[in-house]
């Protein structure tokens, strides 16, 4: 069974950067879709980055031009680069990665808090 191990997540100053990671437990074969989404408690979970196969990157329009996707194939790991944090940013951060063959993988979270 493949897990989905984050990390990166904390607590930053407004206008700081932090770099979530989230690698497999073992390598993932014919990947595809790879994403971060991020939920507020009793709230729906929304996708906010997410990278093709092909490298075709999109954004929610509340992180554009300060958040950044990237993914390793070869490590079964997406990264989410995250630039000009602003309070509101603060969410229970996923990773999410979909293989060709339709298997769907979740991470289990990590906090991100952006406070002074």
């Amino acid at each position: 069974q493949v897990q989905l191990v984050e990390s990166g997540g904390g607590l930053v100053q407004p206008g700081g950067s932090l770099r979530l990671s989230c690698a497999a437990s073992r390598r993932i074969l014919n990947l595809n879709a790879m994403a971060w989404y991020r939920q507020v408690p009793g709230k729906q979970r929304d996708v906010i980055a997410s990278i093709t196969s092909r490298g075709i990157t999109s954004y929610a329009d509340s992180v554009k031009d300060r958040f950044s996707i990237s993914r390793d194939n070869a490590e079964s790991t997406v990264y989410l680069q995250m630039n000009s944090l602003k309070p509101e940013d603060t969410d229970v951060y996923y990773c999410y990665v979909q293989t060709q063959t339709g298997a769907k993988y979740w991470g289990q979270g990590t906090q991100v808090t952006v406070s002074s």
